[in-house]
């Protein structure tokens, strides 16, 4: 195994056991009208994805079915870090960007496929809230900070095996899906 496969091992199985506490906190970037709309869009492309009920990777599937969740929070927040992502004073914007470049790099070249899907996010619908509203709506936007929070009560961290054959299958499923 190498270096960067084990730096990949370590960090992935960390970004799943902290995606509820990343949920809680990019739903309330997303909620705070107080912050920037440059903070506030990339918090609520990437909580609504959770929401879709078609994403990259099924959510049930052993080992790899919440990575790309985890995978999108940090490519929204890197969309960011280009301009508000110091707005936000938790500090989890510029945290989640900061490992977006290991996703860059893991991914190589899927890495720009993956950015445009993330960013296309915009105008996807999610239990039928678009971000747009998310952002522009108060009422539109306490429910989904709302939703965001039960998501996150509920969520409970798939395992991620140490073990490359799932850096394997990783990389070739998001390589399939983001043609």
């Amino acid at each position: 195994m190498t270096p960067f496969e084990s730096s990949c091992l370590d960090a992935f199985p960390n970004w799943l056991r902290s995606l509820g506490q990343d949920t809680r906190q990019l739903a309330a970037i997303a909620e705070n009208r107080e912050l920037a709309l440059g903070a506030r869009r990339p918090a609520a492309i990437a909580v609504n994805y959770l929401f879709k009920s078609l994403d990259l990777i099924p959510d049930g599937l052993e080992d790899l079915g919440f990575i790309d969740d985890a995978f999108v929070f940090r490519v929204a927040a890197a969309a960011a870090a280009a301009g508000d992502a110091h707005a936000d004073s938790s500090g989890t914007l510029r945290r989640l960007a900061d490992e977006a470049a290991l996703v860059r790099e893991f991914l190589g070249d899927v890495y720009p496929k993956l950015e445009a899907y993330v960013l296309g996010l915009e105008e996807t619908a999610a239990r039928g809230r678009k971000v747009s509203e998310v952002l522009s709506n108060e009422s539109v936007s306490a429910d989904f900070a709302r939703d965001a929070r039960q998501w996150a009560d509920g969520f409970q961290a798939p395992s991620f095996l140490k073990d490359e054959k799932n850096l394997v299958k990783l990389r070739s499923f998001l390589a399939a899906r983001l043609k």
